[in-house]
């Protein structure tokens, strides 16, 4: 975007997210400046441009949180719509080094790139660059990838960094054996926070979903999706809380038995039971 003008003497432009302006005349003509003088605080440019730098930042986050539900649903996505939004910087950013799967479910790689005509660049696990025209990828969920601590260290060998959290996402896997009756995992539980409205706001700050008594994240796991559920204290509470045990529930709001739960949402279950749990208050001294 360029420099636009503002008045006598300066013209104002986003610079990294920020509205930045520069002199026109005088000793310092053409450079910017530190700060935004006072006289433009309040200009309709000034103006414009900020609310343009908040949509663009809407823009950005939404972008993520479509990958991030492309990935944890594992949904094919067609890669003519990948082809589409790859010239935009925040798809771009969103999408930029994920690992995808085309037609074959065992060659994994990193996109690089996208064409016109809807052709991938694609590094896979063997460092070469290659071409791919599948009519769909998926985004594949790293609980549900082959190997992968494997894929992490070539990826850390390669500088790899991702805008959506996928390889490095922490994941758990269901453990064999469980009680056919099961339907509970108290792993988590007994976490304490000073109240209610403190663990409903981390909830909601992770991005969880508060519903009566509970954080939940909905979860498409295969062909059927799948709420996992935490129970957080009754609404309006206003003493002290422990977060409670983690079930899940079909669409029927049914409780899942243990044995029942895939892969995809077992894992998004444990890492939200795991993250509520980690900013509970933690005692201090000898009785801690």
């Amino acid at each position: 975007m360029g420099w636009l003008s503002a008045g006598d003497g300066y013209e104002v432009a986003l610079v990294e997210g920020r509205v930045a302006a520069r002199a026109t005349s005088g000793r310092s003509a053409g450079r910017q400046l530190k700060t935004l003088p006072r006289t433009l605080k309040d200009h309709p440019e000034v103006d414009r441009l900020r609310r343009f730098a908040e949509w663009l930042d809407r823009h950005a986050a939404g972008c993520v949180a479509q990958v991030d539900a492309w990935m944890v649903s594992s949904l094919p996505v067609p890669t003519t719509l990948l082809a589409r939004v790859w010239p935009d910087t925040a798809w771009q950013a969103a999408l930029l080094d994920l690992a995808v799967v085309g037609d074959d479910p065992d060659e994994v790689g990193f996109l690089r790139g996208a064409t016109e005509s809807g052709e991938l660049r694609v590094v896979n696990l063997d460092g070469e660059t290659v071409r791919l025209s599948p009519t769909t990828v998926t985004l594949p969920h790293p609980v549900l990838l082959p190997d992968l601590d494997d894929i992490r260290e070539f990826a850390a060998e390669l500088g790899i960094t991702q805008g959506v959290e996928q390889i490095h996402r922490a994941t758990w896997r269901r453990p064999d054996g469980l009680d056919a009756k099961a339907t509970e995992v108290k792993e988590f539980a007994g976490g304490s926070f000073r109240s209610r409205f403190a663990l409903a706001g981390r909830a909601s700050s992770l991005g969880y979903r508060v519903s009566g008594g509970y954080a939940t994240a909905r979860v498409r796991d295969g062909a059927r999706t799948v709420e996992a559920c935490v129970w957080i204290g009754e609404p309006y509470w206003d003493e002290a809380v422990e977060t409670g045990g983690l079930t899940w529930q079909d669409a029927e709001g049914r409780a899942l038995p243990l044995r029942a739960v895939g892969p995809v949402a077992w894992s998004e279950g444990m890492r939200m039971a795991a993250a509520l749990y980690a900013g509970r208050v933690i005692e201090e001294g000898k009785n801690a």
